[in-house]
């Protein structure tokens, strides 16, 4: 028997509004599988879309400093401090992919001041950890910091955006029981067969 993805009802793709369908087959198309989170949220179609919409504007923007795989560490390693299985694991496989680095979501998931990153994303993680467990705390000095390390405010915002988003995220996963999809695991830690 296949675990169910969400304690919530999950809508069949046939049954979702149009432009829905449509973004999950895109995404289908071009990873071979579904995500569960789309099929999961879909459970709300409008919070979806807002979801998905912030969500984009975060990752998929081609502005600041921040890469790709930067991006994804900050959202494994506060997802961990969230204790949200579905994040860690379905971003730890995108963090291997862009980093091309078979441990490093391991790494961060675990312990982020222990991975093998450069002093820079350790200043990232630190704000980023920061943010996430403490940000009544954060001064001028944490901005400070991160300035040394070459990033401007839109840099700092972007991080705690980020940060602050999946901590929304990390919560509906974990109340939703989200489970993460079974090809996040290997994906990244084994080469790809050819087609």
């Amino acid at each position: 028997m296949k675990p169910t993805i969400s304690r919530y009802p999950v809508p069949e793709l046939k049954d979702l509004p149009e432009d829905l369908r449509t973004r999950i087959l895109e995404v289908q198309d071009k990873a071979g599988f579904v995500p569960n989170v789309f099929l999961a949220l879909a459970h709300r179609p409008a919070e979806w879309r807002a979801f998905m919409a912030y969500h984009d504007a975060l990752l998929l923007k081609d502005t600041g400093s921040l890469s790709k795989g930067e991006r994804e560490m900050i959202i494994v390693a506060t997802s961990a401090a969230n204790q949200c299985l579905y994040c860690v694991v379905a971003h730890g496989a995108i963090l291997r992919v862009y980093e091309k680095k078979p441990l490093i979501a391991d790494q961060l998931a675990t312990n982020y001041r222990k991975a093998d990153i450069t002093p820079r994303q350790r200043a990232m993680l630190d704000f980023a950890m920061k943010v996430c467990t403490n940000s009544a705390a954060v001064e001028e000095a944490d901005f400070e910091a991160l300035r040394a390390h070459g990033f401007d405010d839109e840099d700092i915002w972007d991080i705690g955006a980020i940060t602050a988003f999946f901590g929304l995220s990390n919560r509906i996963a974990n109340l939703s029981g989200m489970r993460p999809n079974d090809e996040f695991y290997l994906m990244g830690r084994v080469p790809r067969e050819k087609k």
